[in-house]
């Protein structure tokens, strides 16, 4: 394995393990606050979510990549406070992948949340537990498997992205170049060898994943 193939494999990774942190710490609030929504708004607010599911990629990544334009306001305000461009660059492959992967988390979570007993919350705050005592020393132990589902589904959709990552990152090597674009960009050189690999590598990858999860959570497409 050369050393332009690990590269792509350690940004790729650093990219899933990132985005996974903000996936958790932003869509784990999300989906609690969605468990207990029964609006308008909230069904507004799934929907929002959920839009990744369906929308094109591409399309994500179009508004994104105009969004994080030099004259634009979210793009400008990241070069005014860092000094650096957004466009093309790893923070906005993990802004970009957050936004594409967020279904993946929330609803799992969403889902267990809104399958928690009522009554054993309700014991928690007899007994004097705040909010945050009761998700810590109910809600937790509780859905564990969940967010380990979640998280999984989190990491392993970012590291198979594609059209967002591309939009809004290009393929910089050793910069934004992932294991998708680096082998779109081996077939594109007829470096089918390569090719290969990268391909070999990220089917048994998920399929080794997909295997864990049915095994330790009894995960079914349909729930």
């Amino acid at each position: 394995m050369d050393e332009a193939l690990l590269t792509v494999i350690w940004v790729t990774l650093k990219l899933a393990g990132v985005t996974t942190f903000w996936l958790l710490l932003l869509g784990t609030p999300l989906a609690w606050w969605l468990s207990r929504q029964h609006s308008r708004f909230g069904a507004a607010i799934e929907a929002v979510v959920a839009l990744p599911l369906v929308l094109p990629p591409t399309v994500l990544g179009f508004y994104l990549l105009i969004a994080m334009a030099p004259d634009a306001a979210l793009g400008q305000t990241w070069e005014r406070l860092s000094g650096e461009r957004l466009a093309f660059s790893f923070p906005a492959l993990v802004i970009g992948s957050v936004l594409y992967s967020l279904p993946f988390v929330v609803q799992p979570l969403q889902a267990a949340f809104s399958q928690l007993p009522k009554p054993l919350l309700e014991a928690a705050a007899t007994l004097g537990a705040n909010p945050i005592d009761q998700f810590r020393s109910v809600v937790l132990p509780l859905t564990r498997r969940s967010f380990v589902l979640a998280g999984s589904l989190g990491f392993a959709h970012t590291v198979g992205e594609f059209g967002v990552v591309l939009m809004i990152g290009g393929n910089i090597p050793g910069e934004t170049q992932v294991l998708s674009t680096a082998l779109y960009d081996r077939v594109e050189s007829l470096q089918f060898d390569q090719a290969h690999q990268m391909a070999a590598g990220l089917v048994v990858f998920s399929l080794v994943l997909l295997y864990a999860l049915y095994r330790s959570n009894g995960w079914r497409l349909s729930r």
